[in-house]
């Protein structure tokens, strides 16, 4: 079989015959160069399942299912809250933390946030493309951007707080709660003094200080899932 792996976002089963959509089709047929009776795997939160191509007609793909390659991945909840940043960073920024295992991204706007606009569709792009091609089953959701508060006071969760200013350099694996995991970042002006008291006052939080040095958001990120990750597998 091809290892070729697309997201399919209708329902798939046993036996079924569908067709790709028109941008999917033009990946097959012009980039990989697909033919007829050939495989590849389609997936989507429910599993992933081999494909085999029944015909090419007007430059669309059409498709039955072979047989299940994987059920329903049980996911563990691992989310991410950050400040907007200028889109080529927040692209790879993203890219890099779906393919690391984060389940949601949760835009936040702080006092201090020069980027306060997100491209929601364009992320959700982004994050298909990460899952084809890491090996994921489930797409990580993206929730519309909101202030500090609003994040604080409607969501129950471990929170890992990465803190510049302090002392802890370790996660505390035992505090750890029945409930998702999630890292803040700041924004690249750090986060305000009234910003720090409400995060530290808020009940399951860990401050995390994840470097001695000043890193970049995505830098931050990447190295704040690692070691959520190593913690936590």
């Amino acid at each position: 079989m091809s290892n070729i792996r697309l997201f399919f976002s209708s329902a798939l089963s046993s036996s079924m015959m569908n067709k790709l959509d028109k941008s999917q089709s033009h990946y097959l047929i012009k980039v990989m160069r697909i033919k007829k009776d050939a495989t590849f795997s389609l997936f989507n939160k429910s599993g992933e399942w081999e494909v085999k191509v029944l015909d090419i007609t007007k430059n669309i793909v059409r498709f039955k299912t072979i047989k299940q390659l994987r059920s329903k991945e049980n996911v563990k909840e691992l989310w991410l809250a950050f400040s907007p940043i200028k889109s080529n960073y927040q692209n790879f920024m993203v890219q890099k933390a779906t393919e690391l295992g984060v389940s949601k991204f949760l835009p936040i706007i702080f006092e201090r946030s020069i980027v306060r606009k997100i491209n929601t569709e364009r992320l959700k792009k982004i994050v298909i493309e990460a899952c084809e091609q890491s090996n994921r089953i489930n797409i990580p959701s993206i929730d519309q951007a909101q202030n500090l508060s609003s994040f604080l006071n409607s969501n129950t969760m471990n929170l890992i707080f990465a803190d510049l200013n302090s002392k802890n350099k370790k996660i505390d694996k035992t505090d750890l709660k029945d409930k998702p995991i999630c890292i803040i970042i700041g924004p690249e002006g750090d986060f305000s003094e009234k910003e720090r008291g409400e995060i530290l006052s808020f009940d399951g939080v860990q401050p995390l200080k994840i470097n001695e040095n000043i890193l970049r958001s995505e830098t931050a990120v990447i190295s704040a899932i690692s070691i959520i990750n190593y913690v936590i597998n």
